[in-house]
Order: structure tokens, then sequence, then C-alpha cells
């Protein structure tokens, strides 16, 4: 993992509120893993992933918890090993039902099942208390799961959207950039949801590759993070503040960013991206959140995205999620739990 990307300081306070004791324990921990204790502090502070990884190894050495003792049951030392090797015994992606199994009977508070609907998968954590647990639980229940998932496959699975039982955070941003821009909060249930498609992906890992991969960890199961100073993220956010119907050419965003077509493709080439790749991860963000709103139609969404009607919309949607719209606004609708 690059020394560019970076964990927000938040992430690291959230690590130390239940796994160090504050004060002199907690410089100590800091200092440890070269993280300067100042900046826990500073609201803007950031620190190198591979930092925050190594401060994540010692405190699941210390606590005897990879969890950061945020369940009554410790996640003992070890059992990030064992759900890869009890995922790797399957034939396919499906196999995160067992590991699902596995940390249902470690973790006493947040049991979890996989739900198909149709073309769309979720998986669902079964809490019983009134109290939702904070934001930091549950995304740090997603990155062992999810990052699990990506390396089993050996390729990023694309979240469609999560929800969460609690209140939005003060600070979501890196949540966003980890897993997924379409995060909904105060929701009746936690889950998070994926195309079904993705369960058939075939898991092909060796003992040599596990033996890697847990020895990197959890540096690799933090999901790369984008630098949000690349071109590609300047382009995003630029797609984002206009309609879909004034969005330029290639020729003309060149022209706007003061350098030749032929320089655009190979910068964006560099970073593993297209133009069109780009207007159509934009495309897909913005049709998940209007979907969400059941007083948007259709037709609507497709004119708001630039589409010439419907039917257009819908073969994009379902070549980008693997779902028909109308499916997925019917389960993110679905407020039975």
């Amino acid at each position: 993992m690059a020394e560019k990307d970076t964990i927000a300081i938040q992430l690291v306070r959230e690590a130390l509120l239940q796994s160090c004791a504050p004060g002199a324990a907690t410089d100590e921990a800091l200092s440890k893993v070269g993280i300067d204790p100042a900046l826990l502090t500073a609201d803007e502070g950031r620190v190198p992933a591979s930092q925050y990884a190594r401060l994540w190894r010692l405190l699941a050495r210390r606590g005897d918890d990879e969890f950061f003792g945020m369940d009554p049951r410790p996640l003992k030392s070890g059992s990030l090993a064992f759900l890869c090797r009890s995922a790797m015994a399957q034939p396919t992606l499906a196999a995160l039902d067992t590991g699902l199994t596995f940390l249902s009977l470690m973790l006493e508070k947040l049991p979890a099942q996989l739900v198909h609907q149709q073309s769309l998968a979720e998986i669902v954590l079964l809490e019983d208390d009134a109290e939702p647990r904070r934001a930091f639980t549950y995304f740090t229940y997603w990155m062992i799961v999810h990052g699990v998932a990506c390396w089993l496959a050996g390729r990023r699975i694309p979240i469609l959207a999560i929800e969460l039982r609690c209140a939005e955070p003060d600070f979501t941003d890196d949540y966003r950039v980890m897993f997924s821009e379409n995060l909904r909060f105060e929701r009746p249930r936690t889950r998070i949801i994926f195309s079904a498609d993705c369960l058939d992906l075939p898991v092909k890992r060796s003992a040599e590759e596990l033996k890697r991969f847990l020895a990197q960890a959890p540096a690799n199961i933090l999901v790369k993070y984008r630098d949000p100073d690349s071109l590609a993220s300047r382009i995003k956010h630029d797609l984002r503040q206009v309609p879909a119907e004034h969005w330029p050419e290639t020729e003309a965003l060149a022209q706007q960013l003061c350098m030749s077509a032929s320089t655009l493709r190979r910068r964006l080439a560099e970073e593993g991206q297209t133009y069109q790749g780009l207007k159509d991860s934009v495309r897909k963000e913005l049709a998940i959140t209007w979907l969400a709103e059941p007083s948007i139609s259709f037709v609507e969404i497709a004119a708001r995205l630039g589409f010439a009607d419907a039917s257009s919309f819908y073969k994009a949607f379902r070549k980008w999620s693997g779902s028909n719209p109308g499916h997925y606004r019917t389960l993110i609708l679905n407020e039975v739990v």
C-alpha cells in the first residue's frame, strides 16, 4: 500500500476508544507505531494507512482482540486467519456465508445473515439491542468482511449501498471512499447491498497466497484509497456539480484542463481510468441515490442522467449493478426487518 494512502485521525481516535487506556498508554501505543500523539487533537490530521494498520495489529496483539474491544466477546488473535481458511475451502464467493457464520459465533452482538434477493444480495446484521452501535463498529465489521471477500475473489466487490442503524457521525469522508458514496444512516437495520452475481466468482487462493495475505494484514484489507488530488477525482467532482446533459465531451474537457485530448487520455490511463468510466461511475452514484427517493420516477432519473429514455437507463443500470432499477428500489425501500 502506497504511503500516499492515508487514514483520517478520527479513525485512529475511534480505534483507541475502547482498546487502549487514555493518557500515557495511548501516547506509548501511538509512538510505537510511528504516529505523533499530538495529531489526536488535529481534526484535519491524517496518518499513513500503513501506520494505522500497525496500530491495529498492536492493539489486537495486546488485547488479544482483532475487533478493538467493541464486542463483549473478543475476536481473538487468529480469527482473521481462520476466517480466510474456512472461506478458501469453498469453490465460490458464496463462501461468505461460511465466514459470516464464523463471525456470528465469535461476536455476541453482531450476528449476520447473507440474504439473496433475486439479482441482489445483502449481508444483514441481526441485532437485538435497541440502541445501535457506533458507526466505527459497523464499518470495522464491513472492513473485515468486504476486505476478505475482495481478496478471495482477487478483485474489488462493488458495493451498491450501505445502511446503518446509527446516526450519521461527524466524519464520514473516509467511509465513503473506502466503501460507497451511498451511505444511509438511521435506517431500521444495518446491511450492505451488492450484486448477487459476485457470489458466483471463483475462489482460487493458495496456501502460499494466504501466508502472504496474513503477513500483510490488516493493511491489505483497508480498501485502497483514491488519491483526492488525482485527475480522476477532480473530474468526478466537477461532473457532480453540473447536470449530465452539460457534461463536456473529451475534447472540451481537455481544453478546460489546459491539456490536449491525448494527454488527458494518457493521464487517466496512468490512473487506471477512462473518461467514459468516470461518467458511468458518477451516473451510477446519482442513480442509486435517486432510486432511494420514491417520488422520483424512472423517467425523471433517466432524464437527469442524460439518457434518451427510461429503457436506456434500465439497460445501463443493469450493466452497472447487475440488477434492474425497479428491483433495487423495491429492496432499498423495504422497511420490513
